[in-house]
């Protein structure tokens, strides 16, 4: 029985472009994969303390986090990293679900992040989620494909890839929409169907890889 670990960021439920990606992967994973377990954790709902990792980050060199709005107890702080770090290790494949928030990743990720490589294990020592699946359902507002004019301002992407592929090692699959906004955003109407046609693209994609990261995981159990 195979373990996928489920994290959403956005702060929409309803209408989230990315939520809906990951319920298309997640639903093809389970189709091909009843018997697993999904795990999930949303940062949009219930983001980390932000003190956490101010406080780690100042035991580990001996100090103290400079304000006291930046403390917490060190044992509470220590608990929800270790929480963290052991819900990646137990995960036979993760799915990431972010939306592209003023051309990068939220805070609610990047705190996320910074606490599993608190775990320097995972991306520098032993690194056990080397060769394990993980899947990005990105869900970005405008277009940034090569030729437009806003191509390389997304500066989430590159970086989750720099994560979980470079640090942790993982193999990524990735389902983008782009021009999310069009359909709620004056001056962008003409930009409508196209958002649909990358909307609908993307959710077949993400179905695919829902699908493929379930028979792998399936294949490398029997």
């Amino acid at each position: 029985m195979s373990t996928l670990l489920r994290v959403d960021a956005s702060i929409r439920l309803d209408g989230s472009v990315s939520r809906a990606l990951a319920d298309s992967a997640e639903a093809a994973w389970k189709a091909e994969h009843p018997d697993g377990v999904v795990v999930r954790r949303d940062l949009g709902q219930h983001p980390l303390p932000a003190t956490v990792w101010p406080t780690l980050a100042a035991a580990q060199v001996g100090q103290e986090p400079v304000a006291d709005s930046d403390r917490m107890p060190l044992a509470e702080a220590q608990a929800i990293a270790a929480d963290l770090a052991a819900e990646a290790r137990n995960a036979d494949a993760i799915l990431l679900a972010v939306p592209l928030y003023n051309y990068g990743i939220a805070q609610n990720v990047k705190t996320w992040i910074d606490l599993l490589l608190m775990d320097r294990d995972l991306a520098f020592g032993s690194r056990p989620l080397v060769g394990r699946p993980a899947i990005f359902a990105i869900a970005r507002g405008g277009g940034y494909a090569p030729g437009t004019p806003k191509h390389g301002w997304d500066h989430a992407t590159p970086y989750l890839e720099r994560v979980f592929a470079d640090l942790f090692g993982m193999n990524i699959r990735t389902a983008a929409a782009e021009l999310t906004l069009a359909p709620v955003t004056p001056g962008m109407e003409e930009l409508i169907d196209a958002s649909k046609v990358s909307e609908s693209e993307a959710h077949v994609e993400a179905e695919n890889h829902g699908t493929v990261v379930a028979r792998e995981l399936i294949g490398h159990a029997a």
